[in-house]
């Protein structure tokens, strides 16, 4: 499998890597956590680095307006994670799975708020298809984010949920990227050494919209 020096240089770093480097949270050992998948799907365009990501509907009960990577529950149908992050990449943004080859699937990790045991699935979009809103009731916008925009230290910041938490945020596209998915982003970047230093005293409260509140 042909994958560009960039990407290879990111899934050598982080395919040993245990959960508790990438995420504070990792699922209860009781099992009670409900199992999904997201596709952390990186591309090319015109030969600059980039990721999809999506913004999710304003309407949604849980992560209203978040910016998140495709992806959503395990249904007993799927074939795993693997499966499931396909089949939700093609629901969300109308990608061709058929142009896509999964490279390593991440150890799982937990979202408490919505109490989702994540399996992260890290793959490279070796044929890109065009993507776009298939279903305005659950995504808003999609998006191929340069990684280069994401790198960018002008783009970097913390941002504070009014619970008091803090953590990295990006701001790209006219999006801010913040919570769980910044989070795995900037673990990747530091894991894989490509991140850029970049202003940690720079802290921005969240608005209650935001926030999801």
């Amino acid at each position: 499998m042909s994958v560009p020096a960039w990407l290879r240089k990111i899934t050598d770093a982080v395919a040993d890597t245990p959960a508790e480097h990438l995420s504070v949270f990792t699922p209860p050992a009781d099992g009670t956590a409900r199992p999904a998948s997201i596709l952390m799907l990186f591309g090319e365009s015109n030969g600059r680095p980039d990721v999809l990501l999506t913004q999710r509907a304003s309407s949604l009960r849980s992560h209203a307006g978040q910016v998140s990577f495709p992806g959503g529950t395990i249904d007993p149908e799927d074939d795993g994670p693997v499966d499931a992050a396909l089949r939700e990449g093609a629901e969300e943004t109308g990608l061709d799975p058929a142009g896509v080859d999964v490279l390593l699937v991440l150890p799982t990790l937990w979202i408490p708020v919505t109490n989702y045991a994540v399996a992260p699935v890290l793959a490279w979009w070796r044929e890109p298809s065009p993507v776009g809103v298939v279903d305005a009731s659950e995504v808003e916008s999609v998006h191929r984010i340069p990684l280069d925009h994401l790198l960018d230290p002008a783009n970097r910041l913390q941002v504070r949920h009014p619970s008091g938490i803090t953590g990295p945020a990006f701001r790209v596209a006219d999006l801010l990227v913040w919570g769980f998915t910044a989070g795995l982003l900037a673990r990747l970047f530091d894991i894989s050494g490509i991140d850029k230093p970049w202003d940690r005293t720079r802290v921005e409260e969240l608005s209650g919209y935001a926030a999801g509140l």
